[in-house]
């Protein structure tokens, strides 16, 4: 085997390969005669079927079963004497030779994976958010938890802001019926913003069996094209008046919450421990994005087009899973590989970035880490000890485990370099609702 290296780009590369056509007729022969032990073919006995006959049946799909390895083999055995470190797969091309020629000629374009220079991360600046939960924090939390209880009860009033209406509405434009204007027995609460606002505000004050006929103008910016900008007639005949009511803060709260002894300061304490956690796992994420980022932004590196093809592939899969799950006609969505292109260039760049980190430093997760990490997720669940069984039964979700702890050693070690700016944030900042 004769090889040479031809540089097409920064990491784009054509390696051309000649291979003695002698090793590969011989190859096939040598197949041939295996084959010709066990061939079954009518009119001859097993085993004795012609050496002619076997090849004139199976020699084109033999010949391309040689082919097809003697590529793979001989490029395998280029690649290492040339230390290549090949990424993504390799465009096979044979060439054109003569007949009778001696030798089988073949080129493989590939990329190779970038060199990635570290330097010195000490210069990386990391925000790390700091917040304490407040018994004001614990009691907007308990306030929302009311709030998803919450209970209509009809009442003999005109509607006001909160509260829920059953409607009949039928809408026209220019005395035309339009898509979506029309519907009976349609259920909002007052204030939400379910509907345009204009709408809404015309309905409070009406009473149980009330109609109003009111005109409600379109944003321009509407998303239904065929409306926006214009202005309806909507007919409303109001059907039904409900209040809500909270549920009241007592035992019976309490134990709705899951608190069985019913203990209002239990209830307090159980809340602000759950806060607690909440606030530092979004910590820790929000550190975890903060190191991601910085990597990013300190370290240049050229992305393989091929590994940004593969993650892009895997994206869009996982796009068309995840709206099978929820029971949509995949083949009727269109999926522009364009909303995927920057998230699959950002994933190959960190993946790319975190490898050289834990090679160079050691940062590989750990057995007992993982089983750390496994047994603190599991504890969210009714049997943690059967969590537990199935994540390490699963390769699968082994490796999700073991990516995680890597991705935290990492962390850990940017940490120690970087210097940490401290930044106060409130509860609602931290969870990203303001």
């Amino acid at each position: 085997m004769e090889s040479n290296l031809e540089t097409l780009g920064s990491l784009e590369r054509r390696l051309n390969v000649t291979v003695p056509q002698e090793e590969v007729e011989t190859e096939i022969e040598s197949r041939l005669k295996r084959l010709a032990r066990t061939t079954k073919i009518h009119g001859f006995r097993s085993g004795k079927v012609p050496l002619k006959i076997v090849s004139q049946q199976y020699g084109p799909q033999v010949r391309q079963d040689v082919m097809g390895d003697v590529l793979q083999k001989n490029f395998s055995e280029a690649v290492r004497e040339q230390k290549l470190r090949v990424a993504g797969y390799p465009n096979f091309e044979a060439k054109e030779v003569a007949e009778n020629s001696s030798k089988f000629e073949f080129s493989a374009t590939f990329e190779v994976y970038p060199d990635i220079v570290l330097g010195d991360l000490a210069s990386l600046s990391i925000e790390q958010p700091m917040m304490q939960v407040s018994s004001a924090d614990v009691d907007k939390a308990i306030e929302m938890m009311r709030k998803q209880r919450i209970q209509y009860n009809e009442v003999d009033r005109a509607a006001a802001k909160g509260d829920r209406v059953n409607i009949d509405y039928h809408g026209i434009i220019d005395g035309v019926e339009f898509d979506g204007g029309s519907a009976k027995g349609s259920t909002l609460i007052l204030g939400e913003g379910q509907l345009l606002k204009d709408f809404e505000e015309a309905i409070i004050g009406m009473n149980k069996d009330q109609s109003k006929s009111s005109e409600v103008p379109f944003p321009e910016d509407y998303h239904g094209k065929e409306v926006a900008g214009k202005t309806a007639i909507f007919e409303v005949k109001i059907n039904k008046v409900e209040e809500p009511k909270l549920p009241e803060l007592n035992g019976e709260f309490a134990e709705s919450l899951g608190i069985s002894s019913g203990d209002i300061g239990k209830m307090h304490t159980e809340v602000q421990a759950n806060l607690e956690r909440e606030v530092s796992k979004r910590i820790k994420t929000k550190v975890k994005e903060s190191v991601m980022q910085a990597l990013l932004d300190a370290i240049t590196i050229d992305t393989p087009k091929s590994l940004v093809a593969l993650e892009l592939d895997r994206l869009m899969q996982s796009a068309k899973d995840d709206l099978k799950q929820r029971g949509m006609q995949v083949k009727d969505i269109p999926l522009p590989k364009d909303l995927f292109q920057e998230k699959a260039e950002r994933r190959v760049s960190l993946g790319l970035i975190l490898t050289e980190l834990v090679k160079a430093h050691e940062l590989r997760a750990k057995p007992e880490q993982v089983r750390v990490l496994i047994e603190e997720f599991a504890q969210g669940y009714e049997n943690p000890s059967e969590v537990v069984k199935m994540h390490y039964s699963s390769k699968e979700r082994l490796h999700e485990a073991e990516s995680a702890v890597l991705e935290d050693n990492v962390v850990a070690w940017v940490l120690e370099k970087a210097s940490i700016v401290e930044k106060k944030v409130t509860f609602d900042e931290l969870m990203g609702k303001s």
